[in-house]
């Protein structure tokens, strides 16, 4: 009985056969758009750039296959032989920060079957502004403290990448701090409030410093917050007497204070004195001059 089935020739031809009509490209084509595109928009002319007669793509049932995404980005025009955008490309979703962002595709034309991969880099746009978590960062700072001191700030955030991103850091003009912009090592930037001149509680118990981040975009972005700053009491002024009181206790009958008319400018101290006074006012029976 003669054998029906295919010998060791005849597959070696059928392979040989399959890989001669496989045929790749002399390297990759390569495209350069930003992202954002409007959507019909031409990437370029792939039939030019492979060097085939536009008639052929049709012929040939040519198309433009993505590289695992679910969402097609890319179309080809067959009359023209142009890849044009067929979708939103947003940068910052698809790559996130990473500073290249690549989609790759791949042209496929039948009989023979031919394969031309296409590696498109999207390039990031300055369409994000830098953000604040919050619109207001408060800070506790001592009259006391020195010239010199230093208040970490809370930083920035902007999607874009390279110059697009935060470059720098700026606080309105005062007489008390100017800011020092930080970098990080693993990437990013922040600012640090330092001293210039000792503060006051006396003088300003809190002050109000706007803070702006800006990038490096063309047109340039920006974004704000304000800085509370709460000026904490050191309880660096004693009591002034202005004249002279008697409190003479109702209970032991001797004297306990001599004072009248004090003014403290330390706040806190004030305050504790006077819910004293007020706290022990039943146990005295007379105020009289010293």
């Amino acid at each position: 009985m003669k054998n029906k089935g295919f010998s060791l020739l005849d597959l070696t031809a059928l392979l040989g056969s399959f890989l001669l009509s496989l045929q790749t490209a002399h390297g990759d084509v390569a495209y350069y758009i930003p992202e954002e595109m409007k959507r019909g928009s031409i990437v370029g002319n792939i039939a030019k750039d492979i060097g085939i007669e536009v008639g052929q793509l049709s012929v040939r049932r040519a198309r433009i296959d993505g590289d695992g995404n679910s969402k097609r980005y890319f179309d080809m025009n067959l009359n023209t032989g142009d890849v044009v955008v067929a979708d939103r490309i947003d940068r910052e979703g698809l790559c996130a920060k990473r500073p290249s962002c690549v989609l790759k595709q791949e042209l496929v034309l039948e009989e023979p079957l031919e394969l031309h991969r296409i590696n498109i880099h999207v390039h990031d746009i300055n369409d994000n502004s830098p953000q604040f978590k919050k619109d207001t960062i408060h800070l506790e700072i001592s009259e006391s403290a020195v010239k010199g001191g230093r208040y970490r700030l809370d930083e920035a955030h902007d999607a874009d990448v390279g110059q697009n991103a935060i470059q720098s850091y700026v606080i309105e003009n005062n007489q008390h701090f100017k800011l020092n912009v930080v970098a990080k090592s693993a990437g990013g930037k922040y600012g640090e409030l330092v001293i210039e001149k000792e503060l006051d509680r006396e003088q300003e118990q809190e002050l109000m410093i706007v803070l702006i981040a800006k990038d490096g975009g063309t047109p340039q972005r920006s974004g704000t917050v304000v800085v509370h700053i709460n000026v904490l009491d050191a309880n660096d002024n004693a009591p002034v007497f202005s004249r002279g009181l008697l409190l003479a206790s109702k209970r032991l009958n001797k004297m306990l204070h001599c004072n009248s008319g004090m003014t403290f400018p330390s706040f806190s101290l004030r305050q504790n004195i006077f819910e004293y006074i007020h706290q022990r006012s039943s146990d005295y029976e007379t105020i009289n001059p010293c």
